[in-house]
């Protein structure tokens, strides 16, 4: 199937160094990662965070790595083709249920960090209330639309063509393909034994802030 993806990306991949002069101890200190931050390899562009992560292990007295999910809201890169064609374009199994949150929550659970005390290092493993599935996400721009939204699963193969339509760099693009494997392969979930917390806002609720934004011509 063709349809277009509106993404936006980095030129580059980020590469990250740590100068000296942040000795001075942020107190506290809440960092956003992501779930599977914890493997050096075989995320795609999850790696980078693995890095930023050990880079960032010491830079307060009270570190906090704060590591969601996939965003609820990254559905909003395929949902001219919801509109348009009432399919959800997926790069992982419909039936797949992974870890998944909306930024709504992500935004509260960085802040509620913020008011709490804790000295050493934290990680915080976040998610929806529950795990979804893209089949789960279609169900909810069906319901939001009040009309079926069928998921449609995009080969291996097909993804390259889709990054590469969209304009963005062959680097970055391998290095998302490379996380879209990992969540197949079930490398990018929580690491257990870390806190572990749950968002409280409902999926159809952050789709439908998805679907109200687009037809307001906004991007999230």
């Amino acid at each position: 199937m063709a349809f277009t993806m509106r993404i936006t990306f980095s030129r580059s991949l980020p590469k990250f160094s740590i100068s000296n002069q942040i000795s001075f101890r942020l107190k506290p200190a809440v960092v956003l990662s992501s779930v599977g931050a914890q493997h050096a390899t075989g995320t795609g562009v999850i790696a980078t965070l693995h890095r930023m992560e050990a880079l960032l292990s010491d830079v307060s007295q009270a570190t906090a790595f704060l590591r969601p999910g996939y965003y609820v809201e990254t559905w909003s890169e395929v949902v001219g083709a919801v509109l348009a064609d009432a399919v959800l374009p997926t790069f992982t199994e419909p039936d797949l249920k992974m870890p998944m949150v909306s930024t709504i929550d992500v935004g509260r659970t960085a802040a509620s960090l913020l008011s709490e005390t804790w000295s050493g290092q934290r990680i915080v493993e976040l998610g929806g209330p529950a795990d979804w599935s893209a089949r789960d996400v279609a169900d909810a721009f069906a319901t939001v639309l009040g009309r079926p939204i069928q998921p449609v699963f995009v080969p291996e193969a097909d993804r390259p063509s889709v990054y590469a339509q969209a304009g963005v760099p062959p680097e970055v693009a391998d290095a998302l393909l490379g996380m879209y494997d990992g969540l197949a392969t079930g490398r990018i979930a929580r690491e257990g034994g870390r806190e572990d917390r749950r968002g409280t806002t409902p999926l159809v609720k952050a789709v439908a802030r998805i679907v109200a934004d687009a037809k307001a011509g906004n991007a999230i």
